[in-house]
């Protein structure tokens, strides 16, 4: 690596120079677990903590809340959709695992773009991973309002549409439910990572348990001749579910948004990851052929709540329905409450840089947190969530987070060439294969979406490229600096 100083006579690096500049790993360690003003982020979270975070911010998206509009996309072979969007997933996580070994800080796919490939894609990846966590806690919140009407359908209370359901969806106005779930997630991360840590656990493991409910009760009801015919949709409508339940994935790469506040990184961090998703995939598939045995794939179309509505019908017990639905809604608490914790974390590590306001990086003196901007992006989430539709936030979210996935693999790639000394606590198999075919698996899911959700992606980078014009550029504190590093 070389360092290069910028021409006398000129403050800062041309556009060129400063879009290619890369941030030094050991810069990024050093500044490990510092904001832009306050005390440190505290080291609390062990393996535990960080595998629940993995799970808490993954498990349930697919099956509570997306799996009844990808069952009429794949059919009865909606199970391979989701093996197929899991083995992207995979092939992506083991990338996470080696890059959160090698650089363990905040920032996940934000931070190790900046290492290597510079700050023009880092900025670029950076906002997708604002659209891929902020917008997935949105999408994720409204559909624990379908649970909701479930919960209070089941002893025999009537919510107002109006203020339950998503805008334009049954005579939604203003989703309540979604906009206090964010809330209180919010409330609970202002008050500390740890504490916030132990309730996701607690909840991590009621979901399990409720999902294990599930697959026994709907396995009692299991008739093979519902997979018959198997494709009815051919391979195009499987390829178009794993598309668009590959957003099911997105919350893996939480736990390597926890770097500067685990206690062993370098170890836990790639543990965390590989095990979520072992836990993740398989919980997954097992839920999406039971639920499929139990009742054939037409049924699903168009329902809300199905996996409540399938058990209600299979048991004709309605504490049965009432016992799943609370859990749903737990499930997808934990879930918002994880994926909001590694958006506030990564606006920790691009405020540092520069790349956002400084409010973002201020740490709170009295519990180590970043306060102040997770008041600011709980508030804006939580009205988006009570104002946009599920079905156009859940396939954004996807595409943002595929090109983010894509980006890490390459830095894989990178760093093995460009630093092969550099130490390493996880390595991926079979290099440079794994890699290059997470690529080619987010590609390939990428082009399967529609081309409102590709107009939407273009319009995205738009803004954030203004915005990195207008404000990132001018206040990037590498480039403030007058230091370009280049390999």
């Amino acid at each position: 690596m070389t360092t290069q100083k910028i021409a006398p006579g000129s403050t800062r690096p041309s556009l060129r120079q400063q879009l290619s500049a890369r941030k030094p790993i050991e810069a990024f360690i050093a500044d490990a677990g510092s904001g832009t003003g306050g005390p440190k982020l505290r080291r609390s979270l062990g393996l535990l903590h960080l595998t629940m975070i993995s799970v808490g911010a993954t498990l349930g998206t697919g099956i509570f809340v997306v799996l009844s509009s990808a069952v009429p996309l794949a059919g009865p072979a909606v199970w391979i959709s989701f093996a197929i969007a899991g083995l992207a997933a995979l092939f992506a996580a083991l990338s996470y695992a080696e890059m959160a070994g090698a650089v363990p800080v905040s920032g996940s796919s934000y931070t190790y773009t900046y290492a290597t490939m510079g700050e023009g894609l880092a900025w670029i990846c950076g906002w997708c991973l604002v659209l891929e966590y902020a917008v997935s806690v949105a999408a994720i919140a409204v559909g624990a309002g379908e649970y909701i009407n479930e919960m209070a359908n089941t002893i025999g209370l009537d919510l107002p549409a109006a203020l339950t359901n998503p805008p334009g969806t049954d005579g939604g106005v203003f989703n309540i439910p979604a906009l206090a779930i964010v809330l209180f997630a919010t409330v609970l991360l202002v008050r500390g990572t740890k504490e916030s840590a132990v309730v996701n656990t607690v909840l991590v493991l009621i979901k399990i348990a409720v999902l294990i409910f599930f697959i026994v009760i709907a396995f009692s009801a299991f008739t093979s001749s519902n997979f018959d015919p198997l494709l009815p949709m051919g391979t195009a409508g499987v390829s178009a579910a794993a598309a668009r339940l590959f957003f099911s994935y997105i919350g893996f790469d939480a736990a390597s948004t926890a770097g500067e506040e685990a206690k062993n990184p370098q170890r836990d961090l790639p543990r965390a990851i590989i095990l979520s998703m072992i836990i993740i995939t398989t919980l997954y598939i097992l839920v999406a052929i039971t639920a499929i045995g139990a009742r054939q794939w037409m049924w699903f179309d168009g329902k809300e709540a199905a996996l409540v509505q399938l058990l209600e019908e299979v048991t004709g017990q309605s504490w049965v329905a009432l016992v799943f639905a609370i859990g749903a809604v737990l499930a997808i608490v934990s879930i918002v409450i994880t994926v909001l914790y590694g958006q506030t974390r990564i606006l920790v590590a691009m405020s540092r840089d520069g790349m956002v306001p400084k409010v973002f990086g201020k740490i709170s003196a009295r519990n180590g947190a970043p306060v102040a901007g997770t008041w600011i992006t709980g508030g804006v989430v939580a009205v988006v969530a009570g104002l946009v539709p599920l079905g156009q936030l859940a396939d954004a979210t996807s595409i943002g987070t595929l090109f983010a996935f894509s980006l890490v693999s390459l830095a894989v790639i990178y760093l093995r060439r460009s630093s092969p000394e550099l130490p390493r606590t996880f390595k991926v198999p079979l290099y440079p294969v794994t890699p290059i075919l997470a690529i080619i698996f987010c590609v390939y899911l990428m082009l399967n979406l529609g081309v409102i959700t590709w107009v939407v992606f273009g319009l995205w980078i738009l803004v954030g490229a203004a915005l990195y014009l207008g404000y990132g550029r001018r206040h990037s504190v590498l480039a403030s600096a007058g230091v370009t590093t280049r390999r």
